[in-house]
C-alpha cells in the first residue's frame, strides 16, 4: 500500500495494533501454540496461522495468542494450550489447521471442549 495521506498511515498503525493485541495484554482466553522444533516439523506453523485467521475472521476480542517451545510431548505435536482466565487449562494435541479452526469455533466461541483431542486438562 502506498502511503499518500496521514489517514493511510493511521490505518496501517491501527492494523498493526490489532495484530499486536492478539499476542499481548489480558484476555478471556490465552492460546499457546507450542512451536519447538518438533512442533514446527509436525505442522505448528499451519496451526498458528489457522488460529489467527479464524480469530480475525470471527472478529473475536479478548483472546491472546502466543507461542512457546517444546514441552516434551513430541509424539502429540502440534499442541495448543487453551487457558481460561478463571484458571482452566486444556491441552489439545495431534492438531491440524482444520482442527485448530474447530477449536476456535467450539471452545472459544461456544465453550465446548473437544474431548477427543484433549491431551490434558486442569481445572
Amino acid at each position: 500500500m502506498k502511503i499518500k495521506t496521514i489517514e493511510d498511515l493511521k490505518k496501517i498503525k491501527e492494523e498493526a495494533q490489532q495484530k499486536t493485541a492478539l499476542r499481548e495484554g489480558v484476555g478471556d482466553y490465552k492460546l499457546v501454540v507450542y512451536m519447538g522444533t518438533c512442533g514446527i516439523a509436525a505442522g505448528a506453523r499451519g496451526v498458528m496461522s489457522a488460529i489467527l485467521e479464524e480469530i480475525s475472521k470471527r472478529e473475536l476480542k479478548n483472546i491472546i495468542v502466543t507461542q512457546a517451545g517444546c514441552i516434551g510431548l513430541c509424539d502429540r505435536e502440534p499442541l495448543v494450550g487453551v487457558e481460561k482466565r478463571d484458571g482452566e487449562k486444556i491441552l489439545y494435541g495431534n492438531l491440524t489447521p482444520e482442527k485448530a479452526r474447530q477449536i476456535v469455533a467450539s471452545h472459544l466461541v461456544n465453550g465446548q471442549i473437544i474431548g477427543d483431542w484433549v491431551v490434558s486438562a486442569q481445572q
